[in-house]
């Protein structure tokens, strides 16, 4: 293809193309660029190196100013970018590298500054950059650029100085800012009203029609269009001659007053009138009656005030050290001297205020207020418990964390100060100047009395209101823990000293392991005694016997072996005899061998009785038979036990019961007296009313109780161990009652209802409990609350209008009347006064100026009246209407009768024009009710806070849920449906209907498990115990903890097991049986069992059998032995002792042994084998090494009757061996390990603190004083936030109920009449309008309907808060033929001036505009000019235009301007290329069918339709384009079709015949070559052909034979497989 150029000339120039000279072109601009580039080298052969600079450095210098100097860095450089010698540069052009400069300071910064200029005009960027040329198209505004003059001056003078030394401490401003420069807006005009009607019944006439502006011209836009089109209108010619002159009357004169009299006159003039305007001759109009040229008026006075009176004192006396708070008003006030009489101007206020500070001297400071609270109440852990807590119902034993509660109060907080100022300022007013003393500062001289202040209004103290809830925390008793009971001891005298007669006590004893709260008191007894008989305090007590060794020679034979006793003083004993040798026997070689006697068993029972005794046993066992009869023979089977009794003490155990110890009493011995104190007593802040006052005592009970049956005498128990009975202890203070005087009274304003009726209220005051008793303190008092009703005056205040009697109807004087035509001197219109006066309510004289700031508008006090000529027709004034025979249907009324010679005369007889009687129908007394707006929140009644003991209030008690009521208001019409009073339909205003509010259940778990068995049955392990959900929280409950997949929370402690809890007992060994017996000599190879149990080990040894998982099966003993019995003459050995303990570290080299001794010497000739047995100490087999292991933490433990707090968090130590498994704690005491970590910490458990709320507030004023959409508001906050799984916090912290539906009156003006000039047709009149009650339920603004005037008696005399109310105002009725402007119009909507694309606002603007009406075709010249003002106004709406079209109608289509509203104008869319009206717009015109001409002056074709273009670029001819249709749901319709399109104007969605999305695939442009797509497609369409051609290729070639050596190698190789894990594979 080639490079191409395309350009279109003026006159539709054809287009040329270029596609074969590419390869000319190229070589051009080649050969141009080559010359270019030869020719600059040529002529600068340097230009490739330049200098260059680097920034200046920092100004250095000894001084500060002027005077330092700085340097920068100058080098050489290419044009590429590197640096180079400086030699390549010209040195002619080297910068310098030096300059002096200005060395600022710190001190500089107070000497200069900034000073920035003004912004300059806004000034558009495409005129600074294209030199002025204005874009000729402004999209919602034009972007330009403001800048401004910035400098750095000096201060002193504003001299100028270097920007240097302001950017030293402070960036330079900018000096240029983007603005936005506003489009031209044109002048928008709305639609034209209809035609008026022809201005003339005959002749030729005009006909009008009005349109109003609605935008002005703004930014030098286009001015307004004509407001007013004319039109000639010809009805029909006339009969007879036209109207060609009229009566004008002209203005009235201002009223001037005849001499002495008081009522004035005025005049007007009365001209003839040509139609065209000009004035003739009054005879061209005669004969006709002509006009009142004189009335009578009232003249008018303007309103006459006196002087300002002094101002008044500063309603503010005291000074108040809060620079920010609000200050004083002082006020004076003026008489009313004369109140304003007919046009006379109203009276200004009588009464001004200005803002004021106390400015005399000794001014006291003000009030100043501040919060106080009361003392915290008791700490209470109810309130944290859930609602499935079983502890709720038992409360007793509670502790940990808790909630505790106060009452927060505002008080004065300088009472005492400005007490004291008054007293003083009494005093000295007091006494004589002479008999003053020169007092003490005020504030050196105060003792002030610390008395609890009186609450005032909470509304006087600021800032944030202290906490009213605390978390607390309550001490959890620590249980007595002791340790398990020792073994008894011996039979012992109670003193050892006093050894008295022959009974004594056995004793057991157990310790303290965990000391309790209150001391070792409250723990069970520690001593248990047991009577037993012959006690004795020394005894022997064997500790070995020796090696039976026989005396002398002997080799064996009996003997005796030594007996060892305690080391103690053998005298302590003389009562007792030593131990005597035990005789033993050492085999012979032939004997038979019996082993040493086994250690005594625990004894089978821990007392005796007569059915139950004690027994031990001991066992022996044959090591070796005897030879025969040569050998000393073995016992039987009986004597290898031996039996005992033991514990034979009687099973009577005694030991102290004490009781609790009893309340603190005074102690007479004491000399300290109890006192009573106040809230800062000695006890201290926090001691709540326990602190130690004096020394008192304690008692308790204490018995003696034989175990398992009761009390018995003392003399039972052992006298030694006895606890005490008394015990020192300290006296609480006594804490009386403490209360905050009442507060004042609160305010009490008389309020009078719309009746003028007092209504009673009350006033309340309280008092606030500080501190409540304790231990036997002072009550409160039961009254916190009074109440009593205010003192009500008699008379509501208020001020009313008094008006009197009419004075006679004065006439304007005779003399100035009796030249005008028809007057008489007795007769005519007039005016007539009255007098006006300002009472109190009841009726008592009252000053005018307090009627005119308190009462309505005041009555008008002259009217206009008419004394009846002897022509006129007289009338009596109307009858009383009569009375009604029924409501609703009935009718009623009036008469007045014709007087004197009225009733001859016939024009008097003519009843439409005087009436003789009127007739209405009956009032209608009938009322409908009907409901109106949403119900309301469903609100609870009583839902006030629960108080607790003594008035102090317990936070978070609000009841939330239960039963309440919701509200719909009621409203009552009338049967002209009118809203009325709810009164009238026999309704409080309200349907009540009962509603629930779901109580929130908290989540509810289940019981704690059992915990379960220590995981490890040696050392530490942990213990698991669990809860399951029971039910899921609702409504706001409290949260469940986390829980795991199947709902269950678990709690997991350590524990630890003691290793010897569990032990191995192993019986006696069998008798041996031999295998291989030697029946001579019974010896040989054998075997012995025993029974081996695991038991479960106590302090008297092991008790009972338990299953051997328990026991440590490593340490399990052998039940089996195998070895061989010794025969006759054989060596005997006995049993082999235990290893000794291998020396630490393990190591090969070391080694442990055990040994054993001969029992039976051998015969002679047989060997003794060896007693000493060694192995090597090998790691982890027969030697181990011992360390300490620490286990993690515990969760934080609580005691068992917290719910949170502080707790303690554990861990435990664990002797391990070397191979991993733990071991008794000993192993590792033994070796004096060191111990250096910490067991226990204290840890806080969050507090599960609900939500607790403030009271509800106070419902709200209504939100409308009347309508059907008025609501009360009443709200809470948060007073303390959830934490932990406290309850959250409701939602609704707002609730809302209707107020009751009143009516919404309001004064209205009605439309203005026509003008009114008396029965002339033209000139100067007046027109009226009335002032009317006007009632609506407030829901559409201007809406309602007309009631009687009385309903709006009680409100303010004003339209639309304008209390200057007009009811009347001159006006011109013009003359026939005359042309005029009309009224304004009605100000147009508020309108912003906005671009709305842009989102820049320029402010908003509403207009006004009056347009010319004309009557006569000639007088159209002498029209005035029209107009329009504007005003600024807020909130304007932002409004797009935009052109709209119809459809094609033929070639022609109508085209109009449309604001975003929907609105119809002119003017405000863009004037560039507005839709043609007609298809003859483009150039050649559009005449191919299905064309059209578009916006941008271009032929295309209608939606459905492609262009084809001709070579000339111009449309040939519009073809209709393949469409593919989408059905929808209801679109039964599968097929593709071609559909043409019926109005392309309209939307897709609009269009007949569419009921799916269509897609139309057009090839073509509207320049009619191919569009882009159409070469995407067939370049695809290429690929996959060829791609499909391939694959033909592919599949149907014939493939090649494989080459033998490949084929070899391959089957040499495996198939493998890699699957990477795709399911596809």
């Amino acid at each position: 293809m080639g490079l191409g150029w395309r350009w279109r000339g003026a006159g539709g120039t054809p287009n040329i193309r270029t596609g074969g000279s590419t390869l000319l072109w190229a070589t051009v601009l080649l050969l141009c660029g080559t010359w270019r580039a030869n020719t600059q080298t040529i002529e600068d052969t340097k230009s490739v190196y330049f200098w260059e600079t680097g920034p200046w450095g920092r100004c250095m210098g000894s001084d500060c100013g002027p005077g330092g100097s700085q340097s920068r860095a100058v080098w050489c450089a290419h044009v590429d970018g590197w640096t180079t010698l400086h030699t390549n540069c010209d040195q002619s052009q080297r910068p310098s590298n030096q300059q002096n400069c200005f060395r600022v300071c710190d001190w500089h910064k107070d000497l200069y500054d900034w000073q920035l200029g003004a912004w300059n005009q806004c000034v558009s960027v495409s005129a600074r950059t294209f030199g002025g040329m204005r874009p000729y198209v402004c999209n919602g505004g034009e972007e330009g650029i403001q800048t401004r003059e910035v400098g750095c001056i000096l201060k002193s003078d504003e001299s100028p100085g270097e920007d240097t030394i302001c950017e030293y401490f402070e960036p330079k401003p900018r000096l240029e800012q983007a603005c936005l420069i506003p489009c031209p807006q044109d002048c928008v005009v709305s639609e034209f009203t209809p035609w008026t009607t022809c201005s003339k019944t005959c002749g030729t006439g005009l006909k009008n029609r009005v349109r109003s502006v609605l935008v002005p011209p703004l930014f030098g836009g286009s001015a307004c269009p004509n407001l007013t089109e004319f039109q000639t209108c010809k009805p029909g010619p006339c009969k007879g001659p036209e109207g060609v002159y009229s009566l004008r009357v002209g203005p009235w004169t201002s009223c001037s007053l005849p001499i002495s009299r008081p009522v004035g006159y005025q005049s007007r003039t009365v001209s003839c009138a040509h139609r065209n305007g000009s004035t003739v001759g009054l005879s061209r109009c005669l004969p006709r009656d002509l006009p009142l040229t004189v009335q009578s008026c009232v003249l008018a006075k303007d309103c006459e005030l006196s002087e300002w009176a002094d101002w008044g004192p500063c309603s503010k006396a005291c000074v108040d050290p809060d620079p920010e708070s609000p200050r004083g008003q002082r006020s004076r006030t003026r008489r009313l001297l004369q109140f304003s009489v007919g046009e006379g101007e109203d009276c200004p206020p009588l009464e001004e205020t200005e803002p004021c500070d106390p400015q005399w001297d000794g001014v006291p400071p003000c009030a100043t207020y501040t919060w106080r609270t009361t003392e915290w109440s008791d700490c209470r852990v109810d309130s944290l418990l859930s609602q499935q807590d079983r502890r709720r119902s038992n409360q007793t034993g509670l502790c940990g964390g808790g909630l505790q509660n106060r009452e927060v109060y505002c008080v004065q907080a300088n009472a005492e100060l400005l007490t004291y100022l008054n007293n003083l300022k009494d005093k000295d007013e007091g006494q004589t100047p002479n008999q003053q003393k020169p007092s003490v500062p005020p504030l050196l001289s105060i003792s002030f009395e610390i008395t609890a202040s009186r609450p005032v209004d909470s509304k006087l103290c600021g800032g944030p209101v202290p906490n009213t809830s605390q978390l607390c925390h309550i001490p959890c008793p620590i249980e007595c823990e002791v340790s398990p009971w020792g073994a008894w001891g011996p039979c012992t005298y109670e003193n050892c000293d006093v050894q008295e007669g022959k009974k004594g006590f056995k004793l057991r004893k157990r310790e303290i392991s965990n000391e309790p709260t209150g001391g070792p008191g409250n723990c069970p007894h520690l001593v248990e005694a047991v009577p037993c008989d012959e006690p004795s305090c020394w005894d022997w007590r064997l500790v070995r016997l020796d090696e039976c060794s026989p005396d002398g020679e002997l080799p064996c034979g009996p003997w005796d072996t030594d007996t060892s006793g305690d080391m103690v003083d053998r005298e302590l004993c003389g009562g007792a005899p030593a131990p005597e040798p035990i005789a033993c026997e050492v085999p012979c070689p032939k004997d038979c061998v019996l082993s040493d006697w086994t250690s005594w068993s625990s004894c089978s029972q821990t007392c005796s009785s007569k059915t139950i005794e004690g027994k031990q046993l001991r066992t022996r066992s044959i090591l070796a038979y005897n030879a025969g009869e040569g050998g000393g023979m073995c016992p039987n089977s009986s004597s290898l036990q031996e039996v005992r009794n033991c514990n034979e003490h009687a099973c009577t155990v005694y030991h102290w019961q004490t009781g609790l110890w009893g309340p603190c009493t005074e102690d007479p011995s004491a000399s300290a007296l109890n006192t009573t104190t106040g809230p800062r007593s000695a006890a201290g802040p926090n001691t709540n009313g326990h602190g130690p006052c004096s020394q008192g005592m304690q008692t308790r009970k204490v018995i003696c109780v034989r175990v398992n049956v009761g009390q018995v005498p003392p003399k039972k128990c052992p006298e030694n161990p006895r606890p005490g009975t008394v015990r020192p202890c300290r006296m609480p203070c006594k804490k009386d009652c403490i209360v905050t005087p009442f507060s004042d009274w609160s305010q009490c304003s008389p309020t009078c209802d719309a009746a003028g009726n007092i209504q009673k209220k009350k006033q309340s005051r309280n008092r606030v409990i500080l501190q409540l008793p304790a231990n036997g303190g002072q009550d409160c008092p039961e009254v916190l609350e009074e109440e009593k009703h205010c003192a009500a005056p008699k008379v509501c205040p208020g001020y009313r209008w008094k008006s009197h009697k009419w004075r006679r109807c004065q006439l304007v004087p005779w003399y100035i009347r009796e030249d005008s035509p028809g007057a008489q001197e007795t007769c005519g219109p007039g005016l007539q006064t009255r007098a006006v006066s300002c009472r109190q309510l009841d009726g008592a004289q009252a000053d005018i100026g307090e009627c005119l700031k308190f009462a309505n508008t005041m009555p008008p006090i002259t009217q206009r009246c008419q004394l009846p000529c002897q022509d006129d027709c007289q009338l009596t004034n109307w009858s009383k209407f009569s009375s009604c025979t029924a409501d609703c249907v009935g009718v009623r009324t009036r008469k007045r009768l014709l007087v004197g010679r009225s009733k001859k005369k016939d024009k008097c007889k003519n009843t439409q024009m005087y009436p003789l009687s009127e007739t209405q129908y009956c009032p209608c007394d009938k009322y409908n009710a009907q409901p109106v707006g949403n119900w309301s929140d469903c609100i609870l009644a009583g839902g006030d806070r629960v108080e607790g003991l003594l008035g102090i209030k317990v936070q978070g008690d609000i009841k939330e849920c239960g039963q309440g009521y919701r509200y719909q208001a009621m409203v009552c019409y009338d049967q002209d449906n009118r809203l009325v009073e709810t009164s009238r339909c026999n309704s409080h205003g309200y349907i009540e209907e009962a509603c629930i509010i779901p109580c929130p259940s908290d989540c509810k778990l289940s019981e704690w498990s059992n915990w379960s068995r220590c995981s490890k049955s040696c050392g530490s392990g942990v213990k698991v115990r669990s809860k399951w959900l029971r039910e899921k929280p609702y409504n706001g409950g409290r949260p469940c903890p986390k829980l795991d997949h199947i709902n269950q929370v678990y709690e997991v402690v350590p524990c630890i097991s003691d290793c010897s809890q569990y032990v191995w007992v192993a019986e006696p060994w069998s008798v041996w049986k031999v295998s291989n017996v030697d029946l001579k000599e019974n010896c040989g190879e054998g075997v012995q069992t025993r029974k081996v149990r695991c038991m479960l080990n106590t302090i008297d040894g092991p008790s009972e059998s338990v299953e051997d998982y328990l026991c440590d099966p490593e340490d399990m003993p052998l039940g089996t032995r195998g070895s061989r019995l010794p025969c006759p003459e054989d060596c005997v050995l006995s049993d082999w002792g235990s290893w000794n303990r291998c020396s630490l570290p393990c190591s090969y080299n070391n080694s442990r042994k055990r040994t054993a001794y001969a029992i039976r010497s051998p015969g002679a000739g047989r060997p003794c084998p060896d007693t000493t047995e060694k192995e090597p100490c090998r790691l982890n087999l027969n030697c181990f090494h011992y360390f300490y292991n620490i286990t993690d933490w515990s969760t934080c433990q609580l005691s068992a009757n917290a719910v949170c707090g502080n707790g303690i968090k554990t861990r435990m130590l664990d002797c391990v061996r070397s191979d991993a498994k733990s071991v008794d704690l000993k192993f590792c005491e033994e070796l004096s390990l060191e111990r250096k970590w910490q067991m226990n910490i204290s840890c806080v458990v969050e507090c599960p603190v609900n939500c607790q709320l403030s009271d509800w507030s106070a419902w709200s004023e209504c939100s409308h004083t009347c309508g059907l959409d008025g609501r009360m508001w009443r709200s809470r906050v948060v007073v303390q936030a959830s934490q932990g799984d406290g309850r959250p916090c409701p939602s609704q912290l707002e609730q809302w109920k209707p107020c009751p539906v009143r009516p919404c009156y309001r004064w209205q003006y009605s439309p203005w009449s026509e003008c009114r000039v008396e029965e002339v047709v033209c000139g100067a009149g007046l027109r009226y309008r009335n002032l009317s009650c006007f009632v609506s339920d407030g829901s559409r603004e201007g809406e309602g309907s007309m009631v009687e005037e009385e309903q709006c008696g009680g409100l303010e005399l004003a339209v639309n808060r304008d209390k200057l109310i007009i009811l009347k105002e001159t006006c011109v009725l013009p003359c026939p033929g005359e042309c005029y402007l009309m009224e304004w119009s009605d100000w147009s909507p508020c309108l912003s001036v906005c671009a709305k694309g842009a989102g820049v606002d320029f402010g908003s603007v509403q207009v006004r505009s009056r347009a010319v009406m004309a009557q006569e075709p000639e007088n159209i010249q002498l029209c005035p000019d029209q107009d329009w003002e504007s005003r600024p106004c807020t909130d304007g709406e932002c409004y797009e235009y935009k052109w709209m079209s119809s459809t094609w109608s033929g070639s022609s289509r109508i085209t109009w301007c449309q604001r975003s509203d929907g609105l119809n104008v002119t003017g405000g869319c863009p004037p560039i290329n507005p839709p043609g009206d007609d298809n003859n717009s483009c150039g050649p015109p559009c005449q191919m069918p299905m064309s059209f001409c578009s916006e941008a002056g271009v032929c295309m074709c209608e939606e459905g339709y492609t262009e084809v273009m001709s070579s000339s670029g111009q449309l040939d001819q519009c073809t209709p384009i393949p469409v593919l249709e989408i059905p929808t749901a209801g679109d039964k319709k599968t097929d593709v079709k071609t559909s043409r399109a019926i109005n392309p104007t309209l939307p897709a969605t609009i269009q007949p015949g569419r009921t799916g999305r269509t897609w139309y695939l057009q090839p073509f442009g509207p320049d009619g070559r191919l569009k882009m797509w159409v070469y995407g497609v067939a370049a695809g369409a290429l690929v996959l052909l060829m791609f499909i051609v391939s694959m033909i290729y592919l599949a149907c070639k014939k493939p090649k034979k494989p080459q033998r050596q490949r084929q070899m190698n391959n089957r040499l190789k495996p198939l493998t497989l890699a699957y990477d894990g795709d399911a596809d594979m």
